[in-house]
Parts: structure tokens; C-alpha cells; sequence
């Protein structure tokens, strides 16, 4: 197995809605953003699958080295072998990559977060740069576009962490902050022990609410000129706010159950996503 089929079996195995953006990538891009993704599943599997904190740590520690690798052109994992190429052909940093493992490490030493402003350095490691980092990828003209990905990928985590809360509680991780528990008298054991209530359904949505502004102030960040090589992230945001439109169909009941998507509806989405943002696009170019 090659370096990037060992990527590409990676993001399929996962079933992210990520995959189903990248199938419309010309091939560089898409050998360059499959090897991105891989990666931030190998050190996200590092802290989620493994059950002793300081094992997992030592096996970031080695991410961290295996990176100085990559820039130093001797990787040795099949991951890092196929981000040699995505590194080469793109302005992907090197602490960008250090950033998203220093976003992991904070799984294994913080379990809550006293307030938004304490969680988004969270977002902002584990999925903020990870979006900067797919701009690059894409191409654009105008600087404005990492505002934009910056805010889509925090938008992306906000989703993530309203879907994924009992998952989470699961394994003792609180990501809503603590002063909004207060704020809307959830307890912290009802998180923990899946308890839904009238409390709690408020309480998600307000954190679905801060989601949607997240890909409201994306967009509006999103210069025109740019919108199509980013269609990508377009296409990815189309599928993360189905998810919270389902969210908000079942009442916000994520401690009951883990709302997602099937595969087909996804690659549905992508599909219509992606011939809107063609059509966008011709018509865009008349104009100019």
C-alpha cells in the first residue's frame, strides 16, 4: 500500500462529510487536503483510542517529531510520506501542523472549559488552523479568504461538539462551557450521565445558534473571486448545517442519541452543493 492509498483508506473509513468534498478536488489538491485530513485523524485516534493519558502523550510527542521529519524531507510514517508532497506544493507551515497536536494534547489535560472564550483556543488549535491550512490548498486571491476559513472552521468544531456531546461525555469531556451549564441550570452530571431535559434542549441550542453565526460571519467573510476554489469548504459547510438542521428537527436531544447523516444524504448534499457553486461561479464570471 502506497503512502496516499493508506490516506485515502483513511478519510473513507471515517464516513466524515469531509471525504465527500473532496471527490469534486482537481488531483493535487486532493492528494494534498486526503493527506491533511489523514493526519488530523491519526493524532485525534492518539488521544481518543488510547485509554492511558501518558502513553498518548509520548505518542504525541512522536507526531511532534515525525513532523520535524516531514520538514526535514525524512518521514518515516505513510501519512507524513504523503503530506511531502501537500508541504512542496503548498504553504502549509510547520506549526501549523504542531498547532493541531498541541489542540490534541489539551484532550488528555483538560476535561472543561470555564467559558467560550477558554474553549475557542481549543477550536482554534484542533480546527481553526486545520481550515487555514485547506485554503492554502484550495487557492485563493484575496487574504480575506483565511478570515473566512478561519471562522468556517471554528463553525465546523462548534457542530462537531453539539453532535458529538454524548460521545464525549462518554469518555468525561465536557466542550460546552461551564458558565453556560450555569447560565441554563444544567448540571454537569446531567451531561455526563445523558440526562435531556426542557434545561438542556435550551442549552443546545443556544450552542447550535453560536454555530450558525460562525458559518454566517464565514460566508460573509467570503470574497467572490475566491468562492469557487474554496467550494470545497462550501460544500462541507452545506453538510455540517443539514446536521444541525436535523438537530434542530429532533429538539436538540443529543443526549438521547448521536443525530447524523447517511452517506447517501451527504454525498447528495456535495453533489447539489457542488452544481449550485458551478453555476455561481459561470454566472460570476459573466460579469467580470
Amino acid at each position: 500500500m502506497t503512502p496516499d492509498q493508506y490516506c485515502q483508506d483513511k478519510a473513507a473509513k471515517s464516513g466524515s462529510s469531509f471525504y465527500y468534498s473532496f471527490i469534486f478536488l482537481a488531483p493535487p489538491q486532493r492528494q494534498a487536503i486526503t493527506a491533511l485530513y489523514a493526519f488530523c485523524r491519526e493524532v485525534d485516534d492518539v488521544v481518543d483510542e488510547c485509554s492511558d493519558p501518558n502513553l498518548a502523550a509520548t505518542k504525541l510527542a512522536w507526531w511532534r517529531t515525525e513532523i520535524a521529519a516531514l520538514f526535514d524531507g525524512t518521514p518515516t510514517h505513510p501519512v507524513t510520506q504523503a503530506l511531502q508532497t501537500a508541504v512542496q506544493g503548498f504553504n502549509l507551515p510547520q506549526e501549523h501542523f504542531l498547532e493541531i497536536i498541541d489542540g490534541m494534547a489539551m484532550d488528555l489535560e483538560q476535561f472543561s472549559y470555564q467559558s467560550f472564550k477558554d474553549l475557542s483556543l481549543y477550536c482554534y488549535r484542533v480546527a481553526a488552523v486545520v481550515g487555514l491550512m485547506a485554503a492554502e490548498i484550495f487557492g485563493y486571491q484575496n487574504r480575506q479568504t483565511l478570515k473566512y476559513a478561519h471562522n468556517l472552521g471554528m463553525a465546523f468544531q462548534l457542530t462537531n461538539i453539539l453532535r458529538d456531546v454524548a460521545e464525549d461525555a462518554a469518555r468525561g469531556r465536557i466542550y460546552i462551557p461551564q458558565d453556560e451549564l450555569q447560565r441554563f441550570g444544567v448540571a454537569q452530571d446531567d451531561i455526563l450521565n445523558h440526562q435531556m431535559s426542557d434545561n438542556a434542549a435550551k442549552l443546545m441550542a443556544f450552542q447550535a445558534e453560536r454555530a450558525r453565526e460562525y458559518y454566517t460571519k464565514a460566508f460573509a467573510l467570503l470574497p467572490e473571486e475566491d468562492r469557487y476554489r474554496q467550494r470545497s469548504g462550501v460544500i462541507m459547510a452545506a453538510i455540517y448545517q443539514a446536521t444541525l438542521d436535523e438537530i434542530e428537527k429532533d429538539n436538540y436531544r443529543v443526549l438521547d442519541q448521536r443525530i447524523s447523516l447517511t452517506p447517501l444524504r451527504k454525498f447528495w448534499i456535495a453533489w447539489r452543493s457542488a452544481r449550485h457553486e458551478k453555476r455561481r461561479y459561470r454566472q460570476w464570471r459573466r460579469k467580470h
